[in-house]
């Protein structure tokens, strides 16, 4: 999925509404839906590009653990079901 704004983007968005910008108007320069703007606010409130982009870091890391996790259990699964089938 290719996103229009990078971390760094909406980082600069969300400081543009906290020096006072209204929200109608942010969103209308930015071209984004208020919706869009709050859930931003929720996920990168009060953070900085450097916290931005560890986040996104992590989170990358935390779809890769999962998913080697589901694999593994899948693995486990076939095992056990190989193994408690009847000659």
């Amino acid at each position: 999925m290719k996103k229009r704004f990078t971390e760094e983007q909406i980082i600069r968005i969300l400081k543009e509404a906290e020096a006072g910008l209204p929200i109608k108007e942010l969103c209308r320069k930015h071209n984004i839906s208020d919706v869009t703007f709050y859930t931003w606010r929720k996920k990168y409130g009060g953070m900085e590009v450097s916290e931005a982009r560890r986040l996104k870091g992590l989170e990358q890391e935390n779809a890769k653990l999962k998913k080697l996790l589901a694999e593994s259990m899948l693995d486990n699964e076939a095992l056990k079901a190989a193994l408690n089938r009847k000659y």
